[in-house]
């Protein structure tokens, strides 16, 4: 690496640590400023090293800063530095994770992820899984590996209406894939929800049977543990009992919050997981990796070479399949993401993970008492949950929302459910403490009290 380039790149990263102090919040550039605020043209001809990384240093100061304590927008948030380093070190090492002979030892830092996780699930030694580029592309791999288990004739096509099952409060994931992977959306069952948000898992049954009895294939239900708005957790043992009585694939869609199996005080949101055929969780979520960083994990690891295993004489050539990660993932070439996860979780251990995760959960709870301690808000979340829905003033949640974050006060965003449209705090930044939870709330109160006429409704 260019000495310069490390120089500037430690310079930079200095900026941000000190931009994200001195403003949280960058100023946002709206899609018709952008080609006039930074210079983004990729000309013909080179440039000189002092405009080159004047104009990298301009982008990089109006990117929104999403490791902030004042970034509450998305599941994800705050920095792990030891999670960045092994990254960091990813980028410089360049593996690509589809043979032991190109990755070496990295292979066996993603078999010992997976292989631990397993053990955690209580998934039997037949387990196996990969690392993927997010909650989405665990989905995906779930669903294929359920709808070849089911279909016989899979290699020739899909040659039944097959149907899937999953809640109103899932991940839109689950539809794009079934289109994706050739059942098609019009294929995916939406089970209704109850007053908190979870699958109510005996319409699942009576959604089952009457598919079955008009001719068509069950295969596939998901239950979601963190739910995308409400941060709900599906029954996982309710619904593992109507897909054993019916032979269905049974994914645990854990992008959220399944990273609550660290907790010895949480795990029982995950209580029965046992029982289900495929678990994922992304760690740039609860774990704050930097993304993306997911890792997926199938009883039926055989299932896994069966699905995405193709003979390929010039990538293979040497080893045993086990330690050709290619032969068991969705994707050829692939970025070492496991290393940051293993970084992160060798130098702090699972104890110092299980913090991290509980540390979430009491932030929730500093947030949904200040808003229970005042008239002025309502909360339409509820309790053992790092998702806080409320509205303050009966104040358009939209509205507040978009003002917070042209004004650089916040970045918090909103959502809805059922009637309910609401501001949702997400404390996913264990980086937080309770000041910066409180904060938040006063920051709100004082933009508001100053800016009566543009919230005016």
């Amino acid at each position: 690496m260019d000495p310069k380039d490390l120089q500037q790149f430690q310079e930079i990263v200095q900026l941000i640590l000190t931009e994200e102090k001195d403003h949280p919040v960058a100023k946002p550039v709206s899609v018709d400023e952008l080609s006039s605020a930074v210079n983004l043209t990729l000309q013909d001809d080179p440039i000189s090293d002092e405009t080159f990384y004047n104009e990298f240093q301009t982008l990089v100061k109006k990117t929104p800063k999403t490791a902030s304590k004042s970034f509450f927008n998305q599941l994800v948030g705050g920095r792990r530095s030891r999670a960045l380093l092994g990254d960091l070190m990813a980028s410089v090492l360049n593996n690509s994770m589809y043979t032991y002979k190109v990755a070496g030892p990295m292979v066996g830092v993603e078999r010992e992820i997976v292989n631990k996780l397993a053990q955690m699930l209580g998934y039997a030694d037949n387990a196996g899984g990969t690392i993927a580029s997010g909650g989405s592309m665990s989905n995906f791999m779930a669903m294929v590996l359920a709808r070849d288990a089911k279909s016989d004739s899979i290699q020739e096509g899909v040659m039944h209406k097959m149907i899937l099952y999953t809640s109103e409060a899932s991940h839109y994931s689950i539809a794009k894939n079934a289109s994706l992977m050739g059942i098609g959306r019009k294929q995916v069952r939406f089970i209704p929800t109850n007053e908190l948000g979870e699958m109510k898992v005996d319409l699942l049954e009576a959604a089952i049977l009457e598919d079955s009895e008009s001719g068509k294939v069950p295969f596939f239900v998901n239950v979601t543990s963190g739910t995308t708005v409400l941060g709900a957790f599906d029954s996982i043992v309710e619904a593992s009992k109507i897909c054993k009585k019916h032979h269905l694939w049974l994914h645990v869609d854990g992008a959220y919050c399944g990273s609550v199996i660290f907790s010895e005080k949480y795990k029982h949101f995950l209580k029965g997981v046992e029982l289900s055929d495929s678990f994922s969780l992304s760690a740039h979520k609860m774990l704050g990796t930097p993304l993306t960083c997911s890792v997926f994990i199938t009883q039926h690891r055989q299932q896994l070479y069966e699905s995405f295993s193709s003979d390929a004489s010039y990538l293979f050539q040497s080893e045993k399949d086990d330690f050709n990660p290619g032969k068991s993932s969705f994707q050829c070439g692939r970025r070492n993401d496991a290393l940051k996860l293993w970084t992160l979780w060798k130098s702090i251990g699972t104890k110092g993970l299980e913090k991290l995760v509980n540390h979430q959960f009491e932030l929730a709870e500093v947030a949904r008492n200040y808003i229970r301690s005042s008239k002025d808000y309502t909360l339409y979340s509820f309790d053992d949950s790092i998702s806080i829905c409320f509205n303050y003033k009966n104040i358009p949640a939209k509205m507040l929302s978009k003002e917070l974050y042209l004004h650089s006060q916040l970045m918090v965003s909103h959502g809805s459910f059922e009637d309910h449209h609401f501001i949702r705090l997400v404390t996913i930044n264990s980086d937080n403490s309770e000041k910066e939870i409180l904060d938040f709330f006063k920051t709100i109160e004082q933009f508001v009290a100053e800016n009566t006429l543009i919230l005016q409704h």
